[in-house]
């Protein structure tokens, strides 16, 4: 089935609602998600958006503190933008009905957290990304030119290198036509045709054994981008989240920063403090810096975590400003207010992906892509707490303005999506092999959490990298050999995601940011700070024979 729309959404979260909402007032839209709605990782942000709304704040220093949080690697030009436009666009979810919360006087409440030098966290209590999400979907759903397909997951982009043998995949010819995309419900693949495909498909955490991330997180627009030609950067990146909750049952439930921020203390089993020995802020240290100290004194104690405290805090006050994380604790034991809580740091953020200039646009043409899923060069080699939601926010701004120039098409264009084949199963079967997806699935988190984790050596670098090319193999004759099935994609696209980051911190020679190597401990001053670039040029051509028909997922 073709379906045909003015542009073409992959995600659910802040910056694909953002898009949607937005360019929807210049044409029809399309916004596919793989789960319900509302189920993305802007749901389950704790902390807040870092926006400039105090007196005694200012652009400037929001910038020098991004920047130093990002260890060299930002770029200049995109902080200053998005520091810059955020403000205005934070208060367009105001007028929206976006709820944050507010002082006695009716000003925002502003909260500090890791690598702020201001207070300038607006937050919804403990439960920010939640009232975002809330607010956008509500006007997604107002607007009749937005059709919602919940449950369909993106397979492969359509590009005009899959039907022209003379453009060469992610060069400058090459341009989105659309996209295929499974209905999990009914295993059939659709085909969405547009004139523009914006992907905010969010991180990738469960590339990680232990990740505070929601379960769609599987890097899916990050190895999607990467099998059309998109050029893809600094995937070596990876922040892990310095605290999230110890428990068999907790599935890593985030601890927010703001805890930090408002006073917690990090502490041994023992009761003693250890963050004054790795940084000048203690325990309101970069997140890097912070994952980095629990993860060496847990090494050197044997203790399975350390414990984050604000028993010294007043209870009513703990449970006013954080009512979600004193609830979710209590349900598994925990009361905060009492007893330290027991934390481990946990992959969070991928700081890498899909590279793209201020416009969300991609080196292939018609390719957009915003959110976590993206490198702006916001965030650099460690992203500042809180700068994500807004990155999101002014991406998705700033691309709807570029892609409200695609409308008028061309007459070659539409003869262009006339020639796409729709999806052809082939000789595919039902698998009865799918203990290899389970296998593998389980295979690659362990191994990325054991060799490609915190803190990294070149040996177990090229040990991972051994291993995810075999599993890679392995893949690869399974999703050729039966019918695609979400299971099927997902570990397709974590295995790719996997590699991509391997790859990246097997090129980088010096520990900068969150990627820290013990082969290399120190930054490489001889030479400027560079990106690492990777980009895959060999995609197939489509045609109706369904061997030829998906993309080569090496």
């Amino acid at each position: 089935m073709k379906i045909t729309r003015d542009f073409i959404v992959v995600g659910s979260g802040l910056a694909g609602l953002t898009f949607a909402l937005k360019i929807s007032e210049f044409g029809s839209v399309a916004l596919i998600t793989k789960d319900a709605l509302d189920e993305s990782a802007t749901k389950y942000a704790q902390g807040g958006i870092a926006s400039v709304m105090a007196a005694d704040d200012s652009i400037d220093l929001h910038v020098v503190d991004t920047l130093e949080a990002g260890r060299g690697l930002c770029r200049k030009d995109v902080v200053r933008c998005i520091v810059q436009e955020g403000p205005a666009l934070v208060r367009e979810l105001v007028n929206l009905g976006a709820r944050f919360t507010r002082t006695p006087e009716d000003a925002y409440h502003l909260t500090r957290e890791g690598g702020h030098s201001k207070h300038r966290i607006l937050h919804a209590d403990d439960m920010t990304g939640w009232e975002i999400e809330r607010t956008l979907i509500d006007a997604v759903k107002s607007r009749k030119n937005i059709d919602v397909y919940t449950y369909h997951m993106a397979v492969d982009l359509i590009t005009r290198a899959n039907i022209d043998a003379s453009v060469t995949p992610g060069s400058a010819q090459d341009e989105a036509l659309g996209l295929y995309a499974l209905n999990e419900h009914t295993g059939e693949v659709s085909t969405f045709l547009g004139k523009g495909v914006l992907l905010a498909t969010g991180g990738a955490g469960k590339v990680y054994l232990y990740t505070s991330n929601p379960d769609t997180a599987t890097g899916d627009g990050v190895a999607v981008a990467y099998r059309a030609g998109a050029k893809v950067a600094n995937m070596e990146f990876f922040q892990f989240h310095p605290t999230c909750l110890f428990h068999p049952q907790a599935k890593s439930f985030l601890i927010s920063e703001a805890v930090r921020g408002e006073g917690g203390i990090l502490r041994l089993k023992n009761g003693e403090t250890f963050m004054e020995k790795y940084h000048p802020l203690g325990c309101l240290a970069p997140r890097d810096v912070v994952a980095r100290a629990i993860d060496y004194e847990m090494k050197k104690s044997g203790d399975d975590c350390v414990y984050l405290d604000v028993t010294h805090l007043e209870g009513y006050r703990t449970r006013e400003r954080f009512p979600n994380i004193y609830k979710t604790c209590k349900s598994f034991g925990f009361d905060m207010t009492r007893e330290p809580l027991p934390v481990v740091p946990a992959a969070h953020y991928m700081c890498g992906g899909v590279m793209v200039d201020l416009n969300g646009q991609t080196n292939i043409h018609r390719l957009f892509v915003s959110g976590e899923v993206g490198y702006s060069g916001l965030h650099g080699a460690n992203r500042l707490a809180s700068n994500s939601l807004l990155e999101g926010l002014v991406l998705s701004h700033r691309a709807v303005f570029k892609a409200r120039e695609l409308l008028e098409e061309s007459p070659e264009r539409d003869a262009l999506q006339e020639a796409i084949p729709e999806w052809d199963p082939g000789d595919a079967v039902e698998s009865d092999e799918s203990v290899v997806v389970s296998h593998n699935w389980d295979e690659i988190r362990r191994l990325m959490w054991n060799y490609v984790g915190i803190v990294r050596t070149d040996k177990r670098l090229h040990r991972a990298h051994r291993r995810i090319s075999m599993l890679l193999e392995e893949i690869q004759e399974y999703y050729w050999s039966f019918n695609i099935t979400k299971d099927t994609l997902e570990l397709r696209n974590i295995a790719i995601t996997a590699r991509l980051i391997i790859e990246g911190a097997l090129r980088r020679k010096e520990s900068r940011g969150l990627h820290y190597n013990l082969d290399y401990p120190e930054p490489d001053e001889t030479r400027p700070p560079e990106e690492t670039l990777l980009q895959d040029t060999t995609q197939r051509l489509l045609s109706q024979s369904r061997t030829r028909n998906r993309v080569n997922p090496s």
